[in-house]
C-alpha cells in the first residue's frame, strides 16, 4: 500500500539477510511465494508469471539487479515478477514454529 508519509521499503541502510521461494498454505490452497527477510521485517510476495511472451525479443538482455539470487534473476528475465502479498511483518512481532511436513 502506498503511504505518502513513510515508505518503509525505501531505506538505503536496510540489510537483506535471506531470500527464497516457499509454498504458503493458505486455507484450502497452496500459494507460490517469494520471501525477503530483512534485518527488521519479513516481506512476503506472490510470484506472478507474465502470460504474454515478448515478441521475439531476447529476454536475456533485460537488466536485472546483480544482488538478486540467480533463481530470481532468471525468473525476472522470463517475464515473472513479485507483488507484495500483505503488509511487511516486523521481526519483533514474528513467531516461528517448527511443523511437520504435510
Amino acid at each position: 500500500r502506498e503511504n505518502s508519509s513513510e515508505n518503509i521499503l525505501s531505506s538505503a541502510n536496510r540489510l537483506l539477510l535471506h531470500e527464497g521461494r516457499l509454498m504458503l498454505a493458505e486455507s484450502t490452497r497452496l500459494l507460490d511465494v517469494y520471501l525477503f527477510l530483512f534485518e527488521d521485517f519479513l516481506l512476503i510476495t506472490k510470484i506472478k508469471r507474465n502470460k504474454k511472451k515478448y515478441g521475439g525479443s531476447d529476454t536475456s538482455l533485460i537488466p536485472v539487479c546483480p544482488s538478486l539470487t540467480p533463481e530470481l534473476q532468471s525468473f525476472i528475465r522470463e517475464g515473472g515478477f513479485c507483488t507484495v502479498l500483505d503488509q511487511p511483518i516486523p521481526l519483533d512481532r514474528l513467531i516461528l514454529k517448527n511443523v511437520e511436513p504435510i
